[in-house]
């Protein structure tokens, strides 16, 4: 049944259910500083009430840097860039497991690796020319 009422349908392809054309490595940037600075809050109290949320809210950050890491990886960044930037995979590769390692750490240090790792595929989102139309904020 299905098959006859979709028969005439035209086939869409996107990202998500509506194609907004914004990409940005700001989001996995902001989620993680909140990661290592949410850390750094446990690091800092005593209130054991106060450091579980910490860590309960530091896993759900480390969870969204995943996401949006994942979405660039698969969604913006094309073979002409990965041909382009060779270690382009590895980059995402292993800023996706450090990721993983912020959820099982308390050591604010792990965040700010992740930072710089977000900061390196960064640099390399902004040396293409698509994430001139897609970018939200860019380097100064």
């Amino acid at each position: 049944m299905l098959n006859r009422l979709f028969a005439d349908a035209t086939v869409a392809h996107a990202h998500c259910d509506l194609y907004c054309g914004v990409y940005d490595p700001a989001q996995a940037k902001i989620e993680a500083l909140s990661c290592m600075k949410t850390a750094q809050k446990y690091q800092d109290s005593t209130d054991d009430h106060f450091r579980t949320r910490c860590i309960v809210v530091k896993e759900q950050r480390a969870e969204e840097v995943k996401h949006h890491l994942m979405v660039l990886w698969a969604d913006f960044f094309a073979p002409d860039h990965f041909a382009q930037f060779p270690n382009l995979h590895q980059m995402f590769w292993d800023a996706i497991h450090q990721a993983g390692e912020v959820k099982k750490s308390t050591d604010p240090a792990a965040g700010q690796k992740l930072v710089d790792m977000i900061d390196g595929i960064a640099d390399v989102f902004w040396q293409t020319e698509k994430a001139k139309g897609m970018g939200v904020y860019p380097p100064s």
